[in-house]
């Protein structure tokens, strides 16, 4: 939910709804922490009278939403609290009160929120499960000067091609779990911190290692209202459902220019009639409808995406590998057997209208559809009641036809491996416009380099569970557009340029760009494999060096490895791999940088949206990570 739409809840219900609540707006009470049985203090902000849910703020900033059976009176709690210190024996009442000497212990109000929450110690010789799962609960305070060691271990953001980036390093805590062994720590500022408590003894360690393994993993806390509209709100959404068609016109229509420069933009528009071609149209189907066949079949395994806010955990085929293997070898077949995939480049602007319209289509699909989703299925950023903004943001978070998930299936599969399928067809139309035997050093270096990015991608496919496109936005024109339109027909953009524009290289040129290549995705790989390995595996040994800032979320953020060097390290492998594909082209034309100069300004764009999110998610905890990690991309740059 955004801000413009929290705002207009409150007007709505604060005049009727409201009143008629359990808990009234800037009332203080007792709020149980998402996923465990930890109490601590709140003040209401507001109520949902659609989803039926409490916005609470807690001491540290974080606000969170919860339902009023997670709710609890404040004066009442702190009864139930001094009455649960005291003995239920009068014997022992009476034994108190004959010795003077002793110290009488009470529950202050102060810290009703730890005591009440505290486990009872012999818990585990009573049949009462309730009782059994109640974590125990220290109070500490905590340093806010410099990081904290997280020897347990406790996550992107990605390129909107790929989606495998993250924008912090951030792991879930063991405090959601069905048997945590929790603590609550609290500094002097009323900051909460939640961990669990180290016992005492091998034979404890061992128990807790073993519940640990057999705990399953708990959904995250739910989301906060979204801080506002994305994307310049209402304008916004018009703006880009323009603009984003016509850049992808612009862009092949100049490319094919002889001399592509932009001082001869804007090119001369084709005649309505060429744009349509259902032959272009039926291929595009048959090659969706050949990656949805792939996607389908019993090969790969089953992987389980992250907890959602309704504590629903999906289940996704990831065998985009086998899929990328499927369809080099169909497409070699064909060159093999005489079919002319030049076609591709000399009708590429009908395939990519038809691209457009198949991506309209779904768009207004999943629109319509997306009215009947339950609230805990829709995007909090897509439902600001701005139909158009919603449009083109996605209202449903994970549409589904069956098990057949539309929203990741159309993330990893036909724009990308097509991306891969654009650029051997170019490179078979160099050789053909060119009269060469072999394509060109320049053809094959952005052919492979490209091809190794997808690879990658869909090997570590499983990956993308993790990221902001699959968890948190929803599936609308945003992503439907740029997963069928802009990525196979944008990103293809050097591919298409060398076709006519020929840029030879020598032996220095080539070193050097490959060894730019090559240091660009090592950084790639290692940043976004650290920090899924800490999201899946937070007591992975082999991470137990590297620190973290525990929040009050219980997940981490990491400060060191290579998330301790800069915010965003998969970001700067990102770009230095942008680079090495432009550099084939040389520097005669601009239009070639253009995937270059678009991934800055997205890359820039994508770590505002973070540090908004981040700042709201963990409030104190984020600025002293901010404080830690320094530069947001480039070390010393920004």
């Amino acid at each position: 939910m955004d801000g413009a739409a929290v705002e207009e809840s409150q007007a709505g219900y604060g005049a009727t709804t409201m009143p008629l609540t359990k808990y009234q707006k800037d009332e203080l009470v007792m709020g149980r922490w998402p996923g465990s049985s930890l109490y601590y203090e709140v003040k209401v902000l507001s109520f949902d009278g659609r989803t039926q849910l409490y916005t609470v703020i807690y001491k540290d900033g974080t606000e969170l939403e919860l339902r009023e059976q997670d709710i609890r009176n404040l004066a009442g709690f702190q009864t139930r609290s001094r009455s649960r210190s005291r003995s239920k024996s009068p014997g022992r009442r009476r034994s108190r009160s004959r010795s003077p000497g002793r110290t009488t212990r009470r529950a202050s109000s102060r810290t009703a929120a730890a005591v009440a929450s505290a486990a009872i110690a012999d818990g585990a010789a009573r049949k009462d499960a309730r009782l059994k799962d109640t974590p125990e609960v220290r109070i500490s305070p905590l340093k806010q000067t410099k990081p904290v060691e997280n020897n347990s271990n406790n996550k992107h953001e990605q390129s909107e091609e790929n989606n495998t980036a993250g924008a912090v390093a951030e792991v879930s805590g063991q405090v959601a779990q069905a048997e945590p062994r929790a603590e609550a720590e609290k500094n002097q500022g009323g900051r909460y911190n939640l961990r669990r408590r180290k016992d005492d003894g091998e034979a404890k360690a061992a128990e807790a290692e073993q519940e640990e393994a057999a705990a399953p993993v708990a959904p995250p806390p739910a989301s906060g209202p979204s801080p506002g509209l994305d994307f310049g709100g209402k304008i916004g959404a018009y703006f880009w459902l323009l603009f984003l068609p016509a850049w992808v016109l612009f862009v092949i229509l100049q490319v094919n220019l002889a001399d592509p420069s932009l001082a001869n933009a804007p090119p001369p528009l084709p005649a309505l009639q060429t744009l349509w071609d259902p032959q272009a149209l039926g291929l595009v189907l048959l090659w969706v409808a050949f990656q949805a066949l792939l996607y389908v079949l019993p090969v790969g395994k089953l992987s389980h995406g992250m907890p959602l806010r309704s504590g629903q955990t999906l289940q996704y085929r990831t065998n985009g590998f086998f899929a990328v293997a499927v369809s080099s070898l169909a497409a070699v077949a064909a060159a093999h057997l005489g079919v002319d995939l030049t076609y591709i480049h000399s009708h590429f602007l009908q395939l990519a209208v038809a691209s457009f319209l198949l991506a309209t289509a779904l768009s207004v699909y999943l629109y319509v559809r997306s009215g009947k989703a339950p609230p805990t299925e829709r995007a909090l950023g897509g439902n600001s009641g701005h139909l158009l903004y919603d449009f083109f943001k996605g209202r449903e978070l994970n549409p589904r036809i069956g098990n057949f998930d539309l929203k990741f299936f159309c993330e990893m599969r036909p724009g990308l491996i097509g991306w891969c399928l654009i650029n051997f067809a170019m490179a078979l139309a160099e050789m053909k416009h060119q009269g060469l035997d072999a394509p060109s050093h320049s053809m094959i270096l952005v052919n492979v380099f490209q091809l190794l990015y997808v690879v990658d991608g869909l090997w570590n496919e499983e990956a993308i569970l993790t990221t902001m496109d699959l968890m948190h936005d929803g599936f609308g024109f945003m992503l439907a557009f740029g997963d069928l339109v802009w990525v196979p027909f944008t990103y293809t953009l050097q591919a298409y340029y060398l076709v006519e524009h020929p840029n030879p290289l020598g032996l220095p040129a080539l070193a050097a760009i490959i060894t730019l290549k090559l240091g660009g995705f090592y950084i790639f790989r290692k940043s976004n494999s650290e920090k899924n390995a800490f999201r899946r595996n937070p007591t992975d040994p082999a991470l137990a060096h590297l620190k973290s800032i525990p929040t009050a979320t219980g997940k981490s953020l990491l400060v060191s490895g290579w998330w301790g060097l800069v915010r965003h390290p998969n970001y700067l492998g990102d770009l230095l791999m942008a680079l090495a594909w432009s550099l084939p082209c040389g520097f005669s034309h601009l239009l070639p940088w253009y995937y270059m100069i678009y991934f800055i300004i997205l890359l820039v764009h994508r770590d505002s949206r973070d540090t908004s999110e981040c700042r709201r998610k963990y409030g104190s905890a984020w600025e002293q990570y901010c404080r830690t990690v320094r530069y947001r991309i480039i070390p010393r740059v920004y």
